[in-house]
């Protein structure tokens, strides 16, 4: 098996917030070219192909090589790749670009032995993912035809993750009467405080009630994050709003729950965001049973993170990487050595089962 280790090193070292991939994305390119493989990079992804014998399906391996900004909090440098009793820490070692590093190995590894069997390997590095300008859709738009099957390289602890949370961002909105609040109390009709209304809203959402329920993901989760409101401390507010994060699952659509909310509340309720929809790996999938194959003592779960799964929930897929997704995002992001290797291994094994 090709070593994804010093690769995911050159990776962490090379900084890639979203946005400013590019140096990231020529140290991949580099170390494929040295592999002999033959990347191909635009302005969506790096795309590593491995062709088999005879024709047959395309397995997509999915990753991608942005990360967060590097935040405070570090015991080191977040971009120096620190080596140390077998552990690697730095910013994107877990999430994802231990994901990366062990597609790119497996991929590789399959070329030097002559390809799979039969179909296509197809490695997919993109960018933007921790964003909303996140390029999958753009990278998947050219590859050619859909893939049947897809891994979506985020950290999982090499375990395959089965279904995935959507996030549905909603922004509440209340209006009141601005008039001199010494002078409120008196007047009649009494001013409606906007303040007041949303309060009882909010205190309401906590009585909202989703009755179907995912087996793994359990049920939907409904959140205030964010609430504005105030001219100044003796003017009674004109407008308050508020932003929900609701956590979604397959059991309901984005629409449903909005259409919930717009017959509970007196809130103006106005969708911010809803393209990160829950998803699941289909029922009976082949790919989860060739992972089940090739690792036996896999223990499917459920993971309340989104990712790009999103753009690849109408195939059969599932989410596995190496890396504990807790340590995403935080300081001190770390990864041991030998599960990036387990994790180059098991997309080998996984690509050999599906493509034969």
């Amino acid at each position: 098996m090709i070593d994804p280790v010093s690769l995911l090193v050159d990776l962490v070292r090379t900084p890639s917030p979203s946005g400013d991939e590019g140096r990231a994305a020529g140290v991949l390119a580099d170390w494929a070219r040295a592999h002999r493989l033959e990347p191909e990079i635009d302005d969506a992804a790096v795309r590593l192909v491995v062709g088999g014998t005879r024709p047959g399906p395309t397995l997509l391996l999915a990753s991608h090589l942005d990360t967060v900004p590097p935040g405070e909090g570090w015991s080191v440098a977040p971009y120096d790749g620190v080596l140390r009793d077998g552990r690697l820490t730095g910013r994107g070692a877990v999430d994802a670009k231990a994901s990366v590093a062990a597609m790119a190995a497996a991929a590789a590894a399959l070329a030097a032995a002559g390809g799979p069997a039969a179909g296509r390997l197809v490695v997919l590095a993109t960018y933007s993912e921790e964003t909303r300008d996140t390029t999958m859709p753009r990278a998947l738009e050219r590859l050619g035809g859909a893939p049947e099957a897809a891994v979506v390289g985020e950290p999982t602890s090499l375990e395959p993750c089965i279904a995935q949370r959507g996030q549905l961002l909603v922004e509440l909105s209340w209006t009141g009467d601005q008039v001199h609040a010494g002078w409120a109390a008196g007047r009649r009709p009494a001013p409606v405080n906007a303040i007041s209304v949303a309060a009882r809203d909010l205190v309401a959402l906590e009585g909202l009630r989703f009755e179907r329920q995912h087996p793994l993901l359990g049920p939907v989760a409904v959140n205030p994050t964010e609430i504005a409101a105030g001219v100044a401390r003796n003017v009674t507010p004109p407008i308050c709003s508020a932003m929900l994060d609701i956590r979604t699952t397959p059991a309901y659509e984005h629409a449903e729950i909005v259409a919930m909310l717009r017959e509970r509340l007196a809130a103006r309720v106005e969708v911010y965001s809803d393209r990160l929809v829950p998803a699941e790996t289909p029922a009976g999938s082949p790919l989860l049973a060739a992972v089940t194959r090739v690792r036996p003592a896999s223990v499917p779960f459920a993971s309340p993170t989104c990712s790009d799964w999103v753009f690849l929930r109408h195939l059969d897929a599932v989410k596995l990487g190496p890396g504990d997704s807790r340590r995403s995002h935080t300081a001190d992001e770390a990864i041991e050595l030998e599960e990036v290797r387990a994790g180059a291994r098991l997309y080998a094994d996984i690509a050999r089962e599906v493509l034969r």
